[in-house]
């Protein structure tokens, strides 16, 4: 009879370190996770708004008739999609509400198209910079922490 039966496997305190040793590594990897999904969004909520300031040059030049449209009247024309003119708060695009707003009051008809986070705060948080874009074509961004951006006042994106 043979006393000395083989041990196969795994004890509790090899399984143990190894379960720490991934707990560590998803403490380092799920910050950096986040930080680049916030910095995706930027990225596409900058794109949206060069996006909507071409398509508001095309429906001034157009449609228009030297008058700035609504994200719904740019959407009509065919010059954005439907994500972009239906974003909200509630319907983000991207972790983003899009807004352009006309002004037919000022001689020279302008414009201010915006891009707010919908989660500004926290580890949900979809970005931590609010965007804005007028006639000019200049994009400026805000502390996300401002529900939405009045004017394109901001710094120039890439400052």
């Amino acid at each position: 009879m043979n006393t000395n039966k083989r041990q196969e496997g795994f004890s509790l305190i090899e399984l143990l370190i190894v379960v720490a040793i991934i707990g560590i590594i998803a403490a380092i990897a799920i910050p950096n996770l986040l930080a680049s999904k916030r910095a995706a969004n930027e990225g596409s909520a900058v794109a949206s708004v060069r996006t909507v300031t071409s398509a508001e040059a095309t429906y001034q030049a157009t449609t228009g008739a030297g008058l700035y449209g609504t994200l719904s009247a740019l959407n009509l024309a065919g010059l954005v999609d439907t994500a972009l003119s239906g974003s909200s708060i509630a319907n983000p695009k991207s972790g983003y509400a899009f807004a352009a707003t006309p002004d037919a009051t000022t001689p020279r008809a302008q414009y201010l198209t915006t891009a707010s986070t919908s989660v500004a705060t926290g580890l949900a948080a979809t970005g931590t910079r609010n965007f804005a874009s007028d006639a000019t074509g200049m994009i400026t961004y805000g502390a996300a922490s401002q529900t939405a951006m009045t004017a394109n006042t901001g710094t120039a994106i890439g400052n």
